[in-house]
């Protein structure tokens, strides 16, 4: 009797030490295997990427997508073990009208709390400024100069400068350009009065037009994320745990670093968001 009690407690705490030590390992795996099914629902991730914000991404002479975004949409699919489908937009108003429409399962996208209907995001992983860009005899010297009566500023459409214009802006007119590359020209050739978008943007098209020139400062702060449809509460949670390991090992750095993005900069750390 006694032998068989003690068989019994040995299986029985053989079978709870299995289970103990089951539980810690099974944990992350369905969480990666959760957020592996919602990433790639149609076999594959469809990752959006906007050519329209040069810091994030762009297109060599080759053809191939580069850029951080790319960098982090291959590192995630890497480490989840799918296979990915890199789905290139000139206009970030583009992007978001595709998670919208549920065409990509990630993005890479300015947070805004319009865009936050549709749209959950990650702590940020880069922050960018926006800044404006006015002819050398405008009589605007400061960012403050802008928002007059009868100032027309013209910003891409869809663009987080946009949603940000759109609710600040009091007085001036907004007028808006297909994408945000086609702004300065744009601006150029409407004789409109600021142009505004993209520091790095903007000072790249200022050196190919001349006579033009940069407000100091910066009229805001982007925080990029990324973003999954609305909803997919396995597939964020991964990704935010995901962005700040890019942003602690230094994987964001490396990546501005590699593809030659000044001005742009880590973002600080952020809090994972809880489950609802």
């Amino acid at each position: 009797m006694n032998v068989q009690r003690r068989e019994l407690c040995a299986a029985g705490a053989a079978t709870w030490l299995l289970s103990a030590c089951a539980s810690p390992a099974a944990g992350p795996a369905s969480g990666s295997q959760a957020a592996a099914a919602e990433l790639s629902s149609t076999g594959k991730l469809r990752a959006a990427i906007n050519l329209g914000n040069p810091i994030l991404a762009s297109r060599g002479a080759d053809g191939e997508l580069r850029g951080v975004s790319v960098d982090l949409a291959r590192e995630a699919a890497r480490r989840l073990g799918v296979s990915i489908e890199l789905v290139a937009f000139n206009a970030a108003g583009k992007v978001v009208e595709a998670i919208k429409d549920r065409q990509v399962d990630l993005a890479f996208v300015a947070i805004d709390p319009l865009r936050g209907a549709d749209t959950d995001y990650t702590a940020p992983y880069v922050i960018i400024e926006g800044a404006y860009l006015v002819r050398n005899d405008a009589p605007q010297r400061r960012n403050e100069d802008v928002d007059r009566t009868g100032t027309r500023i013209v910003v891409g459409r869809g663009s987080a400068y946009d949603l940000y214009l759109t609710r600040e802006i009091k007085s001036a007119t907004l007028v808006r350009a297909p994408t945000s590359p086609a702004v300065t020209d744009m601006f150029i050739a409407d004789q409109l009065d600021v142009a505004a978008g993209v520091r790095q943007q903007l000072e790249a098209d200022a050196r190919r037009v001349g006579g033009v020139r940069l407000l100091p400062g910066r009229f805001m702060v982007i925080e990029q994320a990324m973003g999954v449809p609305k909803g997919r509460v396995a597939a964020r949670r991964w990704l935010s745990a995901f962005v700040e390991e890019m942003k602690a090992s230094g994987f964001v750095a490396e990546a501005l670093r590699r593809h030659g993005i000044e001005g742009a900069f880590v973002a600080p750390p952020g809090r994972a968001p809880v489950a609802p």
